[in-house]
């Protein structure tokens, strides 16, 4: 760098290089630990976190080489030393003219002096390479030097040179400069006044940065930034609208209502949705009990696969349709054909399970089908079992499935209990239907069955609810459920 001696600025000392070693040790140990932490980082570009992360990790690295390089320039200091740079011809350098590569930081400091008094320029060779210009050409004068400026940033440049020269101030900014091949670099500039013996302006120095790398690895991560917040407000709004939808569509009632008014065997019910503990997405359960207008109740819980708006309003389409046909006077077994077709037809397929019962008050009867789904639960005495399930397949796992149907006598105090398979975590083992899309009782019902005593102490079917709330509502659950309690009463 140029000497800028003035009468009340002495010349500046090189520090010892001991604390410059050890600055440069840290630094380098520092650039080695980020190694090990950005190859542990996402490499998915597909996922906006991991790219933001990612872009993070670049950064620093950009940084820390950025430092190690600048220390290393301290301790070494100037190739040439500031008597001979003064001595040599300004315009004699025999550097080559380098372009430094994407993520290069080799030669990305270069100084510069401008003499008022003689309009006289001096370069570093440095400074030849970050603007790629010709070592042989003249250094560009002050008045000449905002050809190479965008248009946006000479006014920037302007009003610093300006403040510089007329006020003192020093020069601290950025601005972009066109290279001759057309790439454009981002120059950040420090400098400051060399004052003359009678106090005036007699030149003015400065550093000259190329962080182009740098201010592409900070936009890099501001963009990423903003993609991974989009990204997280795209969820918010997508889980918002999934709620309204589920909450329009499932039972509006809550405690126990009585269905149906009239007849010998009513129906105490309550029900309750859990969402699941380890992700914030909604999915496609359900529960529902309709009263009908023959007197009979339907009572029914189901599950679509997937998550989101379009798997909650694909759920919303289903749950319309077995309303709409079971008000019509369809059974259970035919109920759960026709939804497999519907669902099997649909624009984006996809796989549901589903129970679907007929109560039948005067008789105390329940009818009932399933498709791939876990069977009832019937509570007697003081223990429970589960009910042996018809034949069916998942809702949409094959064209023309035909479902089978079962009757069930029911008697006062009974108690069904209706769930979806999200209910017991997956770690002990809930049942799930096999190849055939059909379930069958495992050991991890149990964890349910043995509620049975609690459930015949209860007072009610919110009670009952409450039961299974106080054992399951709390344990970290990677699905939703749906649990719908059904207790006859005379």
């Amino acid at each position: 760098m140029p000497s800028h001696l003035s009468a009340d600025h002495p010349a500046a000392q090189p520090p010892p290089r001991g604390p410059v070693d050890a600055l440069i040790s840290q630094t380098r140990r520092l650039r080695g630990d980020m190694d090990a932490v950005r190859r542990d980082a996402p490499a998915d570009r597909t996922d906006p976190e991991g790219r933001w992360q990612r872009a993070l990790c670049d950064l620093a690295v950009h940084q820390l080489d950025d430092l190690d390089a600048h220390l290393s320039q301290l301790r070494d200091g100037p190739a040439t030393a500031p008597a001979e740079q003064a001595a040599a011809p300004p315009v004699t350098r025999t550097v080559p003219p380098a372009s430094p590569g994407r993520g290069s930081l080799i030669s990305r400091v270069g100084s510069a002096e401008w003499n008022l008094l003689t309009d006289e320029a001096t370069w570093s060779g440095e400074l030849y390479q970050i603007l790629g210009r010709d070592p042989a050409a003249p250094p560009l004068t002050l008045d000449e030097l905002p050809s190479v400026v965008l248009d946006d940033d000479r006014p920037r440049l302007t009003s610093m040179v300006t403040d510089c020269l007329i006020d003192g101030k020093p020069i601290d900014g950025e601005f972009r400069m066109v290279r001759p091949d057309g790439g454009v670099r981002t120059v950040h500039m420090m400098g400051e006044p060399v004052l003359d013996t009678d106090g005036s302006t007699a030149s003015m120095w400065a550093v000259l940065r190329d962080v182009s790398e740098l201010r592409r690895s900070q936009r890099t991560v501001s963009e990423t930034h903003d993609s991974l917040q989009r990204e997280r407000q795209t969820a918010q709004t997508e889980r918002r609208l999934a709620v309204e939808l589920q909450e329009a569509v499932l039972p509006p009632w809550r405690g126990s209502p009585t269905l149906p008014r009239q007849g010998p065997g009513t129906l105490d019910l309550a029900a309750r949705y859990l969402p699941a503990t380890t992700s914030s997405l909604i999915g496609g359960n359900w529960y529902d009990a309709l009263d009908m207008p023959d007197g009979q109740t339907l009572l029914s819980v189901g599950d679509l696969t997937g998550h989101g708006v379009a798997v909650t309003s694909g759920m919303a389409m289903l749950l319309g349709a077995l309303r709409g046909m079971a008000v019509a006077g369809t059974e259970p077994g035919q109920l759960m054909a026709w939804l497999n077709q519907l669902l099997d037809a649909s624009v984006q397929p996809a796989l549901g399970s589903a129970v679907c019962c007929r109560y039948r008050p005067q008789s105390r009867t329940l009818v009932w089908a399933q498709a791939g789904h876990p069977a009832p639960l019937l509570f007697r005495n003081g223990t429970g079992r589960m009910l042996a399930p018809p034949d069916g397949v998942l809702l949409g796992a094959t064209s023309g499935a035909v479902y089978g149907q079962a009757e069930v006598p029911l008697e006062p105090g009974d108690l069904l209990l209706l769930h979806t398979d999200g209910l017991v975590p997956a770690r002990w083992g809930c049942a799930r239907p096999d190849a055939t899309g059909t379930v069958e009782s495992t050991a991890d019902v149990s964890r349910l069955l043995d509620l049975a005593p609690r459930f015949q102490e209860a007072r009610s079917a919110q009670d009952c609810v409450r039961t299974v709330v106080e054992e399951f509502g709390e344990t970290e659950r990677e699905d939703d459920a749906c649990v719908l309690v059904a207790r006859v009463t005379t």
